[in-house]
């Protein structure tokens, strides 16, 4: 008896390998924000994961790739709650996402709690997601909000010659972290920061916060990105503020370059920082606005690739080429599968991205100017770039962690500057 029931236990075991093995179609699931202020963002990481299937013929690893699209409203209840569908009820192999920088936190928690499955960041950028006790089955092949902002402080203090600022950006997550990456650049290079001001995600009314900026600085610092960026500069424009723009990352994006209104007036000459620029030379990035062109209307699209849409894109590239490296085995867990994703060097439209052993992005940071082109529209001009920007900003691991995580207080200016 005690032989059957091995030789039994054994040939499950064999059909259970040979069932994982035999899988002939995987399932992704795109966790995105559909509703809120970065709605229009979500659509085109919806449209830029079509843009990568498409191009890889719906096939990775010699297996038939499929998705389906949980929409979210940026808020961490709701991502957890439609991700837990994903894996539940949808069956999904593999979940890319989330959008936002808080949603980005509470998945870093939930896939700890779905250790066979695998998390690829969509483009949410809060640094705890992957700085704090991280998942070791979430991987972001982004940079993160502070990342991103590195350079931009400098650059502004440097070459616009802005010593005094004043900030305000969104009550989040990740409006902290990106604040955080412009504030460090900014204050080592002996800039102050004035006064800060923080305004709640997908606010409308900004009068107030408009009416209170102070008028004895050099510019004001906008961490906001979507709608909320759009009713900011068109309540700037109406109440004929005329101090210079700082732009967060996601103030100058393609959501935002695009809209109608005032806004633009605002936006023209404001300098920003991101992983990506209009203009950028590199054969990879113009095939890939080409591609992004050519596949949808252009009614149905933005000039080029949002942010949103080049992270969503990033991300499903790294899904496809690490299961082409394995042949399409998601069996024990998705070991095999996790271990190529974490040792890519990754060809994208921005340059090679590779991970650190937190599973976070090392990459490019581009400083852009907001620049009118002849035909009236707006993008982003390249005016410098930081190369391997690192999740510590070049500093050690002991420095950055000294100064705390991001928030309202985070980083200390005055302490970065040596005024005390």
């Amino acid at each position: 008896m005690r032989r059957f029931l091995a030789g039994t236990a054994a040939a499950a075991s064999l059909l259970l390998a040979g069932a994982a093995m035999a899988q002939e179609t995987i399932k992704l699931g795109i966790l995105v924000a559909l509703d809120g202020a970065y709605a229009a963002g979500g659509a085109d990481g919806v449209r830029n994961v079509e843009l990568a299937l498409r191009q890889h013929n719906f096939m990775a690893g010699g297996k038939k790739i499929e998705y389906v699209v949980a929409p979210t409203d940026t808020t961490p209840d709701t991502t957890v709650r439609m991700a837990r569908k994903l894996i539940e009820q949808d069956k999904v192999d593999i979940i890319i996402g989330p959008l936002s920088g808080s949603e980005g936190i509470a998945m870093r928690d939930f896939a700890k709690t779905i250790p066979d499955k695998t998390v690829i960041n969509g483009i949410s950028g809060a640094l705890e997601t992957t700085w704090v006790d991280p998942a070791p089955n979430f991987f972001r092949f982004n940079l993160d909000g502070a990342q991103w902002g590195y350079g931009l402080g400098s650059y502004v203090y440097n070459v616009k010659g802005w010593k005094r600022v004043a900030t305000v950006a969104a009550d989040y997550s990740f409006g902290y972290t990106n604040f955080l990456g412009f504030a460090v650049d900014f204050c080592k290079a002996g800039g102050e920061i004035v006064e800060r001001f923080w305004v709640p995600l997908g606010s409308s009314d900004f009068a107030g916060v408009i009416a209170a900026l102070p008028d004895d600085v050099d510019a004001i610092y906008l961490g906001v990105g979507g709608t909320d960026a759009i009713n900011f500069l068109n309540q700037y424009e109406q109440a004929g503020a005329e101090t210079n723009l700082i732009g967060g990352t996601i103030m100058a994006d393609q959501t935002v370059l695009t809209a109608r209104g005032r806004a633009k007036e605002a936006l023209i000459g404001t300098p920003t920082s991101g992983p990506m620029a209009d203009d950028n030379p590199d054969p990879a990035w113009k095939a890939y606005v080409k591609a992004y062109q050519e596949a949808f209307p252009e009614s149905e699209r933005f000039p080029t690739p949002s942010l949103f849409g080049l992270g969503y894109y990033t991300a499903t590239l790294a899904a496809l080429t690490a299961l082409d490296q394995v042949g399409g085995d998601l069996s024990d867990g998705q070991k095999k599968f996790q271990e190529a994703l974490a040792k890519l060097e990754l060809q994208t439209p921005v340059g090679v991205i590779r991970l650190n052993e937190n599973r976070q992005a090392i990459g490019t940071v581009f400083i852009n100017e907001v620049v009118e082109l002849p035909d009236g529209s707006l993008a982003n001009k390249t005016v410098g770039r930081a190369d391997n920007v690192n999740q510590t900003l070049g500093m050690s691991v002991e420095e950055f962690k000294a100064m705390g995580l991001p928030s309202r207080d985070t980083p200390d200016c005055d302490k970065l500057a040596g005024r005390k």
